[in-house]
């Protein structure tokens, strides 16, 4: 019997070594990561800053995003560029303690990295705001997502601010027009982002804002007097969007 055992118990051994291991994440929107991309700023410098200035702030409402979000300006200060934003922040947002968590160049994935490591911990703030996918169209250190996996990321970044800040009411922006056509080939992935971001705010129990009408002319094409490089805001592009979360915001003082 122990001659018959002993193949047995080998081939329970060899299949046990060769067992398939659990296979990561195929989408690279969903897997946290630090800084990709090298720009203008100090990328681990502004997040050590905001580590140290957020429980000062004590903001009523978070922007979260990537550099089109960053140049609101406020608090942490957006250097050393001035921010086109930071006039509408004052005189149409300031009646709120705003913090700014938008870094240039990031991805979903660098934003889940950085809820990981301690942006959101501790704060109260009654809104979220999020605008974040665009670089998730650009090649660069991570390759471009589809648009079904850049939605799937902005959904962990939910996810991830639920398990933050509960109370918070999430407001996910639709992703802002890019390039001057709308036959571009980045507009038309853009779009097909959006088109799958209703549900996602329906199921993270989060506003959808879409600013896409506002923005554009009525033949479709971006004006420059609105996104000056046909991607980052001007101060009227980013009146546009202060006077779009107005109101969502006087109804998420009262929560």
């Amino acid at each position: 019997m122990k001659y018959l055992l002993a193949p047995l118990l080998l081939l329970l051994l060899a299949g046990c070594a060769t067992a398939p291991k659990p296979a990561l994440p195929d989408n690279s929107a969903v897997m946290p990561v630090s800084k990709l991309e090298q720009d203008h700023y100090d990328w681990f410098g502004r997040h050590e800053e905001i580590l140290r200035v957020k429980d000062t702030v004590q903001p009523e409402v978070v922007f979260i995003g990537d550099s089109i979000t960053h140049q609101w300006g406020g608090t942490p200060a957006a250097k050393p560029h001035p921010s086109p934003g930071e006039k509408v922040l004052k005189t149409t947002l300031g009646g709120y303690r705003t913090l700014n968590l938008g870094f240039g160049w990031d991805r979903t994935q660098n934003v889940l990295w950085r809820i990981e490591h301690g942006e959101l911990d501790g704060l109260q703030p009654k809104a979220v705001v999020i605008h974040i996918g665009t670089n998730n169209t650009s090649p660069g250190h991570a390759r471009p997502n589809t648009a079904a996996e850049i939605a799937e990321g902005i959904s962990a970044i939910c996810d991830r601010v639920h398990s933050k800040v509960p109370h918070a009411k999430i407001i996910i922006m639709a992703i802002f027009p890019r390039e001057a056509q709308p036959e571009h080939p980045r507009r038309q992935m853009i779009n097909a982002t959006n088109r799958l971001l209703p549900a996602v705010a329906r199921a993270q129990q989060a506003a959808f804002v879409d600013l896409t009408p506002l923005m554009l002319a009525p033949d479709g094409q971006l004006p420059r007097e609105v996104a000056r490089d046909l991607c980052h805001l001007t101060e009227k592009g980013y009146q546009i969007w202060a006077d779009a979360l107005l109101p969502i915001l006087a109804g998420s003082k009262t929560r």
